[in-house]
């Protein structure tokens, strides 16, 4: 059982790009011990020099983003490996929520596992929130709801996002993979008393006892 998640308010950071994949969201170079902090390295490559001073330039690397909440990002976010370390990455920074117009496949399903939201936004919706960031960008605070599926900006400007009910179900709730599992004990139970009484020599164990 993990903490319920139903919102998350904070600065929301903007990272306009398609096709953000996990190296550049936690670079090889910060994997190679397992105790490596990886919110340090989160975008490693892009908040660092060569000499592993901050670049200035860098959304992450200026306040108040410093301590953004949520990351607003475009098309096909976490694609390339598929390594979960990306979604820890985000999540030791402090970013509980990133929202695009699509996820990778697999960074997608990590999000979850580990209790990160990905929530999808249209492309008009995203576009809104860009601009919106943009002129409250001294305080883009932002609140996220997750049973409401709506962002809501400081003036209460709101905007939709999507999540699937079989995901956020269990955010909601605060389980986790084995939790949702368990809920479901009875009807496993069930099904293995009836498919051994049908098919015995399927379950010799269990025609033992």
């Amino acid at each position: 059982m993990r903490q319920p998640f139903t919102e998350v308010e904070g600065v929301m950071a903007t990272m306009l790009s398609a096709n953000i994949n996990t190296d550049a969201i936690i670079p090889s170079a910060w994997l190679r011990t397992a105790t490596a902090d990886y919110g340090r390295g989160l975008f490693g490559g892009d908040r660092y020099d060569a000499d592993g001073r901050e670049r200035p330039g860098f959304v992450l690397n200026r306040p108040p983003f410093r301590t953004a909440r949520i990351l607003l990002a475009d098309e096909n976010f976490g694609c390339g490996s598929s390594r979960e370390a990306a979604v820890w990455a985000l999540l030791q920074f402090g970013i509980r929520c990133v929202l695009a117009p699509s996820f990778a496949d697999i960074f997608y399903e990590n999000a979850f596992r580990s209790g990160l939201l990905a929530g999808l936004v249209d492309p008009a919706a995203l576009a809104a929130l860009a601009q919106s960031a943009g002129h409250h960008a001294d305080r883009p605070v932002y609140r996220v709801d997750l049973p409401s599926r709506t962002i809501t900006a400081l003036d209460g400007t709101a905007y939709g996002f999507r999540v699937p009910a079989g995901l956020a179900d269990p955010l909601i709730r605060g389980d986790d993979a084995i939790d949702t599992t368990l809920r479901h004990a009875d009807e496993i139970e069930a099904y293995y008393i009836a498919a051994g009484a049908e098919r015995a020599w399927l379950y010799p164990a269990a025609k033992q006892g």
